[in-house]
């Protein structure tokens, strides 16, 4: 699904670089110029070698280009109930928690960016937000070490698991899978950043909240993750290939609430920016 503003900064060796993708050719913002890169077609390349845009040609922009979602996902990876507060309100005491992370996938039809709109579908009564941090692997691992796991993240960014309460608590009741509460087209908005790995040298301090119109809803820092990024990494590789461009969100804080029709959501970690979308 395409996204009509999504950018990406990517803070590369250093650089602070604003990076989109305009007609299949990656865009950057680098120095006030406006590069486009007609033979560099993904952000993959970026990540597979941070320093191919120095090997190939590009061709100066005047203006602004329209920009397009710059990275589809082959997954995404989501954690429930990962902060101890966030359980506790959906009903589970944080010592009757499973011994490893609880997972879930959403479809990359789910993915936007910021200032597109979240879809309220017809057949749903109630949508809650839940504001997440969420991380993009670099390269494929699988069965990767506690020690090894922060060689494998590229970057971080910002992650909103839109969801479909009611019928999130309808398939808990039945004993049912989640995934129709969870993948909705639009349920993944993500941005407005990619923060590279060696930009935050702790992910595990970083404040993280979400207004709605204005109002605080969720208010929390990733210090009271309960597993960690290498854990998840350790743990999520112990089942699945990670590969390139993966995206795995890593729970959310307390204070997940509903949305309507109308409403602005704005969603912010340190270090990362701000997420900015509607409901419609």
């Amino acid at each position: 699904m395409a996204s009509k503003i999504l950018a990406t900064i990517l803070l590369i060796g250093g650089k602070n670089m604003r990076i989109g993708v305009n007609k299949g050719a990656i865009v950057i913002w680098e120095n006030g110029l406006i590069k486009r890169y007609p033979s560099l077609g993904s952000i993959y390349s970026l990540i597979h070698d941070r320093t191919c845009i120095d090997k190939i040609e590009y061709s100066l922009l005047q203006n602004t280009p329209s920009l397009e979602l710059p990275i589809q996902s082959s997954k995404i990876i989501c954690l429930a109930k990962n902060f101890p507060a966030h359980a506790k309100e959906m009903g589970v005491e944080p010592v009757n928690l499973p011994a490893n992370p609880d997972l879930f996938l959403k479809p990359k039809s789910a993915l936007i960016g910021p200032e597109e709109n979240v879809i309220f579908p017809p057949q749903v009564q109630q949508v809650d937000h839940e504001v997440e941090l969420a991380l993009i692997i670099g390269k494929e691992g699988k069965n990767i070490s506690l020690e090894d796991s922060f060689e494998y993240v590229f970057g971080y960014t910002i992650l909103l698991d839109m969801t479909a309460r009611d019928i999130q608590a309808v398939a808990k009741k039945k004993g049912r899978p989640w995934f129709p509460s969870k993948g909705f087209d639009t349920f993944s908005p993500i941005g407005p950043v990619i923060v590279t790995s060696d930009e935050i040298d702790d992910p595990h301090i970083l404040n993280i909240e979400l207004k709605l119109n204005g109002q605080v809803k969720q208010k929390g820092n990733t210090r009271d993750m309960i597993f960690t990024i290498d854990r998840i990494i350790n743990y999520c590789s112990s089942i699945v290939t990670l590969e390139p461009g993966d995206i795995i969100a890593t729970g959310t804080p307390s204070g997940v609430g509903p949305v309507n029709r109308g409403d602005k959501i704005s969603a912010t970690i340190e270090r990362i920016g701000t997420l900015e979308v509607g409901v419609i």
